[in-house]
């Protein structure tokens, strides 16, 4: 076990210093590995390109083939310059990280706030989500809990590594299961909390108890949001990610209610996947298609699992 923790703290100090040395290249350095990293992606390996192909057929069944292969091609480019900011926001300095994420509406989530009431911000895959992480300089010296919602790596030195970065902005990254922990904790104290969940992520079979319409698509969904919403009165926000440019982007806070309580059931977890699809076809490049959205159908879930008792139990289980 001692071998292995040694082996871990190398294996993550030479990883650290790696990372740390690249990013210390300039924006436009970065920018032209990024553009050499799209003919090894692309060209060479294909990344996923069955899984784009696919989504993109079933998202966009007006568009030609050429109309979705330049969807893929702006794509595969905004995925390799993903990776070259997100290399590059290890030492990035502050300024530099606000001229490039830029928050509008910011202002309402400060009074809110301010008012004692949480704020749950809900956005998804799109643009550079790891930026956004930046929210709370913008919001000021308010004496709030900060976070933002992770699925913890298997491999424990990369997931050392990623939060050694994600955290360096002040926001706390809060592994899943330890969500309404975290929340609670925060309530009981009597501080307000300001969280962010990436919230178009594919739910394991257990925790499909919703499903929308999605690019055409029936498709499952997270509901815990709603739920902790909900449960803790908080208030819930979507945001709103433009890119303006070329590592530039633009997050618009979008109230969706400040009373959970008063809407009907499911109600904010459906006007967030209508909102997120609106901002995904207003420029489609710019959300991961790499991803495999769809894996889980309506027709494999009716056959392997029910539900009893409000909870998702396999038939075999529920039978026995």
């Amino acid at each position: 076990m001692k071998f292995k923790n040694i082996l871990n703290h190398a294996l993550y100090g030479a990883l650290y210093g790696t990372w740390y040395l690249l990013s210390l290249l300039p924006m436009w350095l970065h920018y032209l590995l990024a553009d050499a990293l799209y003919i090894l992606i692309a060209k060479v390996l294909r990344y996923r390109r069955r899984v784009i192909d696919k989504n993109l057929t079933n998202a966009f069944p007006e568009l030609t083939i050429e109309q979705r292969n330049l969807i893929k091609r702006e794509y595969y480019h905004f995925f390799c310059d993903y990776i070259a900011e997100t290399v590059k926001f290890a030492t990035m300095s502050r300024r530099n990280i606000h001229r490039r994420m830029v928050f509008k509406g910011i202002d309402q989530v400060i009074d809110i706030l301010k008012s004692g009431q949480s704020v749950a911000l809900m956005l998804g895959h799109y643009g550079n989500w790891e930026m956004v992480t930046a929210i709370r300089e913008p919001v000021g010296n308010l004496d709030c809990g900060y976070g933002h919602i992770y699925h913890p790596l298997e491999n424990e030195v990369m997931d050392r590594l990623f939060l050694t970065f994600r955290n360096r902005m002040g926001s706390e990254s809060i592994p899943m299961r330890e969500t309404l922990r975290w929340l609670l904790k925060h309530q009981q104290e009597g501080r307000p909390t300001l969280v962010g969940y990436i919230s178009d992520q594919v739910p394991t079979w257990q925790n499909i108890h919703h499903w929308v319409t999605f690019f055409n698509q029936d498709t499952p969904v997270f509901t815990g949001v709603e739920r902790i919403a909900r449960k803790l009165n908080q208030a819930v926000v979507y945001v709103d990610v433009k890119c303006v440019k070329r590592g530039y982007y633009e997050a618009d806070l979008q109230l969706i209610t400040r009373d959970p309580n008063s809407l009907p059931q499911m109600a904010i977890t459906d006007e967030y996947y209508r909102r997120m699809e609106a901002t995904i076809r207003r420029a489609p490049q710019y959300w991961l298609w790499s991803h495999n959205r769809w894996k889980r159908t309506r027709e494999e879930f009716d056959r392997r699992f029910e539900v009893k008792n409000g909870r998702v139990v396999e038939r075999k289980q529920a039978e026995s």
